[in-house]
């Protein structure tokens, strides 16, 4: 509801130009997106300058404090820019449009920016906690300012005559599930002529953030020896492909499980675990999905790469990896000495709903609502009718009271 939705707001030192912007917008064409905006302007001071509107995807490689010699740790993916004022070419006019000019009132100018799908979503590499500056990652940010010339590198604008906003591009889940991974291993172990078998998998192949993961484990241990505990983790991989070949892998989980299986015996275990940011916020270097500003985040998103799209254009690759690790201890005169561990791995998509699959709070509550109004005007329209309700219930209950009581509570509803 165009009426209802979050506008974003930012206006320049100067109080020359404001920007207003809604949220991304899918296109009636397949696989399309838009962003919807306006800016606001006061010429009082514009002199012979122009107001343009700018929107930029960049891959930050160091923070601001960090340049040097001339030298810019960020390298622009994708760049589009539009004049403003004097108005050069006017969008189609959208309800979302509608809504931002109302909101912002004369001297408004509506603009709209289409976003090509090769492009990288927003993702954030976690700073350390002494870490000054930007984050390095993949942002969107969309910008208004005044200048002389549309593009003029060797023209200085000054930040109190420019506006930002950073937004969040943000891949949303396919709509079917498909099924999920398995994997088993067989091993064996010294002074022992049996092996263990391992199986381990999972219901689906995508999951979403902050909802449990359930894994099914099944073990056959035909060994003489004890699976003293299950350890699982999860491992996320960044693998930075934009300007070199920068790849590392983190663990956002990591938890033991006390089950236990002996030898001779086998076992059908379900363990459910959640990956989340709050039990890593120490970590530098973990990807995250873009941040903004005032607004909390999560673990980067499972980047899922379109037929035809080059790897180098999409800046950061995250996957994920589970793995299932079975604590087995030798036995007999050398104890530890012959332990092992029995391993398989599972990979995790981890990823956001799209927002008509996310769960509606507002709809049920509003659903539980009305039915309890309806509830309560049955009640005062036909009383016999609710009363005769609260009759029956309490005869089908009339086996739990004693006899006095019972026709206590009777004489309470006649």
């Amino acid at each position: 509801n165009p009426g209802r939705m979050r506008i974003f707001k930012k206006t320049s030192g100067n109080g020359g130009v404001c920007i207003l912007l809604g949220f991304f917008v899918s296109d009636p064409l397949p696989g399309k997106e838009r962003l919807y905006g306006v800016v606001k302007v006061d010429t009082t001071d514009f002199g012979d300058r122009k107001a343009f509107v700018q929107m930029a995807c960049a891959f930050r490689y160091g923070s601001d404090d960090l340049d040097v010699m001339g030298l810019c740790f960020r390298k622009d993916i994708w760049i589009q820019q539009i004049q403003i004022y004097p108005e050069s070419s006017k969008p189609e006019l959208s309800a979302m449009h509608d809504t931002l000019l109302k909101k912002a009132g004369d001297n408004s100018y509506p603009f709209s920016f289409e976003i090509p799908t090769n492009l990288p979503c927003s993702v954030s590499l976690q700073p350390g906690p002494d870490d000054k500056g930007k984050a390095c990652g993949v942002d969107f940010e969309v910008k208004t300012y005044l200048a002389k010339e549309k593009n003029n590198p060797d023209e200085k604008i000054d930040k109190k005559d420019t506006a930002r906003l950073v937004v969040r591009k943000i891949q949303y889940a396919p709509s079917q599930v498909g099924a999920g991974p398995k994997a088993d291993v067989c091993k064996s172990f010294m002074m022992s002529d049996k092996p263990v078998h391992l199986e381990a998998s999972m219901e689906k192949d995508l999951y979403f953030h902050g909802e449990d993961i359930p894994i099914k484990i099944k073990i056959n241990n035909e060994s003489n020896k004890t699976v003293k505990k299950i350890k699982i983790t999860v491992d996320q991989t960044t693998d930075i492909v934009l300007y070199s070949a920068d790849k590392y892998t983190k663990t956002v989980l990591n938890q033991e499980f006390g089950e236990t299986v002996d030898a001779a015996s086998t076992a059908d275990i379900c363990l459910t675990i959640k990956p989340a940011l709050s039990e890593n916020k120490e970590k530098r270097g973990l990807a995250l999905d873009g941040r903004l500003k005032d607004e909390d985040t999560n673990l980067a998103s499972t980047t899922m790469i379109r037929p035809g799209v080059e790897k180098e254009v999409l800046g950061i690759l995250v996957s994920y990896k589970i793995k299932i690790n079975l604590m087995v201890a030798g036995g007999g005169l050398l104890g530890g000495l012959t332990a092992s561990d029995v391993t398989v791995e599972l990979p995790l998509n981890l990823m956001h709903p799209k927002p008509e699959q996310a769960p509606k709070r507002e709809q049920r509550r509003k659903q539980k609502g009305v039915a309890q109004k309806e509830k309560e005007e049955e009640s005062q329209c036909c009383p016999e009718k609710a009363m005769d309700k609260k009759k029956l219930l309490f005869i089908k209950k009339r086996q739990t009271f004693s006899p006095l009581a019972f026709l206590l509570l009777q004489s309470l509803c006649s």
